[in-house]
């Protein structure tokens, strides 16, 4: 069976650039999640993106089936994307690690739309603790795998304050999202507050 894993780095390497630092955490029964951090610019200045390696080695599996397949079935990575400088974001490597591994350890699906609690700070004194999940496509491109393996989806991960959180809960991520954008809410902003939910 294929390796994905270096195809996976590949692509992460040829849409973000070389990574400039890298972590690797392992947790008890699961696979090695590697968390690599990639430093970039854009119009208003530098910005840091995450990327999570090692989630997408096994395709997820719906907890309720039977038997796993072991080749079939959806394939993710994460990346989370924040202003540099304006907190200690570097400590977001174990938190990350444990929300890739979710799919090992918890036998869920990581999908947009979802959820993901931390449960703790994403990072020190960080006003999120949970993250939503959006749509792929735009920052790294689905990598393609062989037949019958499902492509490798690059997730990216928008963080929630504890407010958001419980909002989302009861009126969807959709809902959320035209909030964010309606209040031009700046996601990366690593230090930002909870946008108007009146």
């Amino acid at each position: 069976m294929v390796d994905v894993l270096p195809l996976v780095e590949a692509r992460l390497r040829t849409a973000l650039g070389e990574p400039d630092a890298r972590a690797a955490v392992t947790f008890l029964g699961t696979d090695r999640i590697e968390v690599l951090r990639f430093q970039d610019r854009d119009r208003e200045g530098a910005v840091v993106r995450y990327a999570t390696l090692g989630m997408s080695a096994h395709p997820m599996t719906d907890p309720t089936t039977v038997l796993a397949d072991p080749v079939r079935g959806p394939r993710a990575e994460l990346v989370l994307s924040v202003r540099a400088g304006l907190a200690d974001t570097g400590k977001v490597l174990r938190p990350l690690a444990v929300l890739a591994a979710s799919p090992q350890v918890e036998g869920v699906v990581v999908a947009p739309g979802a959820s993901l609690d931390v449960g703790e700070p994403l990072w020190p004194g960080a006003p999120f603790g949970s993250v939503l999940v959006a749509e792929p496509g735009g920052l790294v491109e689905d990598l393609e795998l062989d037949a019958p393996m499902d492509p490798v989806r690059f997730l990216p991960l928008l963080p929630m304050t504890p407010n958001e959180a419980a909002w989302k809960r009861v009126h969807g991520a959709q809902a959320l999202q035209e909030r964010w954008l309606t209040h031009g809410t700046d996601l990366r902003d690593a230090a930002r507050g909870s946008v108007p939910l009146g």
